[in-house]
């Protein structure tokens, strides 16, 4: 029978169970797809905790992206068994097979393995929509990446640098910075060695970022409105270190621009933003330009070991788990 990841009672990891359940009959228009690989997002933590904006009803399976094939087709058009397809959910992702419509799918890049496409759209879909959508950085600007050793904070260093930016990396670690530097990033910042809105303003001879990706908040994103440039645009992406404090007399004396990202609503709201974005992104994978950087890939059955490492800091870009051989 197909295993699943469940979530009967909201809290940590640890209280999430691997139960079998049975498979359904497809209903027209439906596909069921053999999950190879899913990848593990921030967002999937916070919903298992009941501290998501979306909170589904529990029971429920944690998960937003998944790569897999397709072995049953229902009458669901531009879709066939064998294809090799990434899975878009709001969750649901942490199992072994699953059932989905034509428009949860597209094809997984053909130079990427399962658990690559499992851990490629949430990360590089949030920074693409942040960078061109919102912030719409231009050649030449310089872009601060905040948790640049993170799965969305290597997207944006891969995004911002093969859209002409000098990107400047900050990260807890000498590893996540040298990560960061093979991914294209031009400065590299250690938060332990010097306050980081010191050492950009010396990177960028006192006049400071354009963009700021900040999918930290807390303190980071509030020291962020201290080295910033005139007309800055702050993306705000996450807020895995708390919510940070927007003071008004520093965006109004730069002219700066704070703006939320959430690149899942913003397909949801208008479909042809997720058309071009997987458009451009898949061309780009094509052309090995970017590629999901995967530091652990455990069995499905460790997924709360495999969350904990995003908790505890200690992934470097993306954790997949692995469903099947």
């Amino acid at each position: 029978m197909p295993k699943a990841v469940v979530c009967r009672e909201l809290g940590p990891p640890e209280r999430l169970q691997l139960e079998n359940f049975a498979s359904v009959p497809l209903q027209p228009g439906q596909v069921r797809v053999a999950i190879r690989a899913a990848g593990i997002n921030f967002p999937d933590i916070l919903m298992a905790a009941g501290e998501y904006q979306l909170k589904p009803p529990l029971p429920f399976t944690p998960g937003s992206e998944a790569a897999g094939d397709v072995v049953e087709v229902n009458n669901a058009a531009g879709v066939a068994v064998g294809d090799k397809v990434i899975v878009k959910m709001r969750f649901g992702a942490y199992c072994d097979e699953t059932v989905a419509t034509p428009s949860q799918l597209v094809p997984v890049p053909p130079t990427f393995d399962y658990a690559e496409g499992a851990t490629f759209l949430a990360a590089h879909g949030t920074a693409y929509h942040a960078l061109i959508d919102r912030g719409q950085i231009k050649p030449g600007e310089v872009l601060l990446v905040h948790g640049a050793g993170g799965g969305v904070g290597l997207a944006a260093v891969e995004i911002g640098k093969l859209l002409g930016a000098t990107v400047i990396a900050a990260a807890s670690s000498e590893e996540k910075l040298a990560i960061a530097r093979a991914r294209g990033a031009d400065h590299l910042v250690l938060y332990a060695r010097e306050p980081f809105r010191d050492a950009v303003k010396r990177l960028t001879d006192g006049r400071g970022a354009d963009v700021v990706f900040d999918p930290v908040g807390g303190e980071v994103f509030e020291n962020s409105m201290r080295c910033i440039n005139w007309g800055a645009r702050i993306l705000v992406v996450g807020f895995t270190g708390g919510i940070g404090l927007a003071r008004t007399n520093l965006l109004m004396i730069k002219g700066a621009s704070v703006l939320g990202v959430r690149a899942g609503e913003a397909v949801r709201k208008d479909p042809a933003l997720g058309e071009v974005r997987f458009k451009a992104l898949s061309e780009w994978a094509e052309a090995g330009r970017v590629r999901p950087n995967i530091s652990h890939r455990l069995p499905l059955e460790d997924y709360a070991k495999a969350m904990r490492l995003l908790i505890e800091r200690k992934a470097i870009g993306r954790v997949a788990l692995l469903t099947r051989p």
